[in-house]
């Protein structure tokens, strides 16, 4: 995902002791830090001159370089380069244990006073270096955070909050590190441009003999991201992330005019570390043979009873359920559901399962991850951390918001170019200690169906993603958006390919009914959005068997039948 997947880089990483450390030396290859931090510094000795001055100030600029090629069903139709510098400036008045973000006590709860408007705006940077420029989005940018931090922090010193609610700290104190990574490569040194172009039209064609297709696709994109954060506390990071995604997606329509779409998905650090065009081929032949299968399939009924969820589905799974509720700065508002507030070093899910989060593992049977990072966006350098351990809570995920007896961060605050942080995951991990092959978990799935007296259970082979609702406004449910889906028959019949499904369910309900889980742990690679945005993450994790799930039909994208014959190559 960074440059250690590529050439070795130069890299500096020194600890610091609190408060502005001149660093024009070593960040003198680095023109833009040199602004940053000139800029930076200027303002901070101006701010101190005002009657309430801040006790923080942080800058994070992202420059980003994409590329993207589509090609559809032999032809190229999409092609894009791109080229963005954003920012986002924090400042915070009072100090690390009273801030501008304290929650306001309001009637009903307590709102962060981001939530009630105050967030910061992101601001585009030009992309030269040019000092001036870039030195008056800062200040124009700096000015505006610093008013509304100000009229934040004067409207709670006037509202009436909890005295309860002042025992945990807005802010926690880290220690400041240094990180300089390597300049970015260019679009052209990093990608083979019209090399790609030949194969993705090549590969997108093969989708031309599949009958009844609605789309066939085969798409590239490329980001090469160099993020900046650097702080009065004496952060000075430079990093970079890279990463290459492969996507071949095609649909199909149904007998009955339906539209079922299919899709695999490829991600490394570097282009060259993607499949070759031979395995591309395969795949997409397997890929086709699923389509017409799927067509043909049934639209399957409403259910509930026994399903193993194989590992990709069982990864997104967790990261939906479990997951987010282990994000510890939801759990400062009294407006998330809170699933595991009071629940730490209590049994929450089965003996034999750990749930790891690790941002700095970068791969897995060398499968590239895309949740790694070395730094998260709070200058907080990252650490891999133990959630549950033999099925015991044992901490949650921390940015730099304290919660309840968790006063400092693991890492973990991130977010995306224009957004603010919160607590997100990175590389999620299940380690199963006790293993049951995937042979006896359908003997353990059949057998719990004639209990049940069901004809058949669900195997979940694949998902395209999903979502899950934390809060207690609305129901404290998920959804998992299953692509593939089995019927396992109790009289031993063939498994039966199906459609039209959809996951559903309540989390601590699910919780009680994981059963068992194998060996065989698989990389699910995705985008996870919330809060902060989207950013890029992992789950790794067996398939579990699970004694009851419950499904719903899922919305029907419906078409009418074609009225005019598909066109054919008559040359």
């Amino acid at each position: 995902m960074k440059l250690s997947e590529m050439k070795k880089v130069f890299c500096l990483i020194v600890c610091l002791g609190l408060g502005s450390v001149s660093l024009h030396a070593q960040n003198a290859s680095d023109s833009l830090m040199v602004i940053l931090e000139s800029e930076m510094q200027r303002e901070w000795e101006e701010l101190q001159k005002a009657k309430q001055p801040p006790y923080f100030l942080s800058y994070r600029v992202t420059d980003s370089r994409g590329f993207r090629l589509r090609g559809s069903l032999g032809s190229l139709v999409d092609e894009s380069k791109d080229r963005s510098r954003i920012l986002l400036t924090s400042v915070r008045v009072g100090d690390y244990a009273f801030d501008d973000s304290h929650p306001m006590d309001m009637e009903n709860g307590f709102f962060p006073i981001g939530d009630m408007g105050g967030e910061r705006v992101s601001q585009f940077l030009p992309l030269d270096n040019k000092p001036l420029p870039i030195k008056i989005r800062m200040w124009q940018q700096t000015q505006s955070a610093y008013r509304s931090a100000l009229a934040s922090f004067q409207a709670l010193q006037n509202s009436t909050v909890k005295d309860e609610s002042k025992k945990v700290a807005d802010f926690s104190k880290e220690v400041p590190s240094v990180f300089i990574d390597q300049p970015l490569p260019s679009v052209d040194q990093f990608i083979q441009i019209e090399s790609w172009k030949i194969k993705v039209k090549s590969l997108s064609a093969a989708f031309l003999k599949l009958k009844g297709v609605v789309d066939g696709d085969v798409s590239i994109h490329i980001d090469l991201d160099r993020k900046y954060y650097l702080s009065t506390e004496g952060s000075r990071i430079a990093q970079n992330r890279t990463a290459a995604y492969l996507t071949i997606s095609a649909s199909i329509r149904a007998d009955d005019g339906d539209v079922l779409p299919l899709h695999i998905s490829y991600y490394a650090t570097t282009p060259d570390q993607l499949p070759g065009e031979e395995v591309l081929r395969k795949d997409i032949d397997k890929l086709m043979n699923k389509l017409m299968m799927l067509s043909k399939a049934p639209v399957a009924e409403p259910y509930t009873g026994p399903a193993i969820l194989y590992a990709h589905a069982a990864g997104v799974f967790f990261h939906e359920i479990f997951g987010h509720r282990v994000e510890g700065q939801r759990l400062k508002s009294n407006f998330d559901g809170q699933t595991f507030k009071d629940k730490v070093n209590e049994l929450v899910l089965p003996k034999t399962l750990n749930v790891i989060f690790d941002p700095t593992l970068q791969k897995f049977n060398d499968q590239a991850l895309n949740g790694y990072y070395q730094f998260d966006d709070e200058g907080v350098k990252a650490r891999k951390v133990t959630v549950v351990e033999n099925g015991i809570l044992k901490t949650f995920l921390m940015s730099r918001t304290p919660i309840e007896k968790f006063p400092q961060s693991n890492g973990h605050g991130r977010a995306e170019a224009s957004s603010d942080v919160v607590t997100r995951q990175s590389n999620l991990i299940i380690e199963n200690k006790k293993v049951v092959d995937m042979a006896n978990l359908r003997k353990m799935l059949i057998s719990e169906c004639k209990k049940q007296n069901k004809k058949y259970g669900y195997l979940f082979m694949d998902v395209v993603g999903g979502f899950t609702n934390t809060g207690r406004v609305m129901p404290n449910a998920f959804n998992i958006f299953p692509t593939e889906v089995y019927r396992i028959y109790v009289d031993g019949r063939p498994d039966e390919l199906v459609r039209g499904v959809d996951l559903i369910g309540t989390p601590l309900a699910m919780f009680a009914e994981i059963q068992a889980a194998d060996d065989k742990s698989e990389v699910f690679t995705g985008f996870c959005g919330a809060e902060s945005g989207s950013v890029p993450v992992t789950a790794i994790s067996p398939s579990l068997y699970v004694k009851r799930i419950e499904t719903q039909k899922k919305m029907v994208a419906q078409v009418e039948n074609t009225i005019l014959e598909k066109p054919v190559d008559n040359h």
